[in-house]
């Protein structure tokens, strides 16, 4: 797949770390009130990425024709992972730019605030998919975290053949000023080899309840 990159602002470097952070809630984090996990997308897992294999461990419905799932390596939580997998489907009648604009114009709040965000997107014309790589950080209970993003948003076609996206995507995270501060120093060499790894990753089936 060939991507087109747009870099919106720098990856920072480790004296960034130093900075206060913005306190909100960061994006991804569900209820702590973890009970097992519905499939439905049709997707039970496990998912394989990067050598890693990934169990369902959290789904959700957060609106109609929008369900979320989440996996995770054995042994993670998803209050507190470092890796994870996320499979998405907007079944609402949009496409992916529609999709990755409202993810921007949510990111874009940060701006000014958030000392370690910045985010580049991609497009590949010829499949018209999009793909948006972001950095935010926040702090929470006193900690500090760090969370790194590649969304790969495809199109799909959902009930009654309208406009509809699947969004395969990969998280990882770093709590507390000393992980964050190795999770950035290699995030410099592995960003653009994950963000490939994704973009040529196979792409889950989704399996839609009739």
């Amino acid at each position: 797949m060939t991507m087109q990159r747009s870099d919106s602002s720098r990856v920072p470097s480790r004296r960034d770390i130093g900075a206060p952070a913005l306190s909100v809630l960061m994006a991804g984090i569900p209820s702590l009130a973890f009970a097992q996990p519905v499939d439905r997308l049709g997707v039970p897992g496990p998912l394989s990425f990067g050598g890693t294999s990934y169990r369902l461990a959290w789904s959700s419905q957060p609106g109609p024709g929008y369900d979320k799932q989440e996996y995770l390596p054995a042994g993670e939580a998803p209050g507190a992972y470092t890796r994870m997998i996320l499979v998405e489907f907007l079944n609402t009648g949009s496409g992916p730019r529609e999709a990755l604009a409202a993810q921007v114009r949510s990111l874009n709040q940060r701006k000014g605030k958030d000392p370690l965000f910045n985010m580049a997107i991609m497009e590949n014309k010829q499949t018209g998919e999009v793909m948006l790589d972001f950095l935010i950080s926040a702090e929470e209970r006193g900690q500090l975290i760090a969370e790194w993003n590649a969304y790969r948003y495809v199109p799909r076609k959902g009930a009654g053949g309208r406009d509809a996206v699947l969004l395969f995507a990969i998280s990882r995270r770093a709590y507390g000023d000393d992980a964050i501060r190795s999770f950035l120093g290699e995030l410099k060499s592995s960003r653009s080899g994950e963000v490939g790894r994704l973009a040529r990753a196979p792409l889950p089936e989704i399996k839609l309840p009739r």
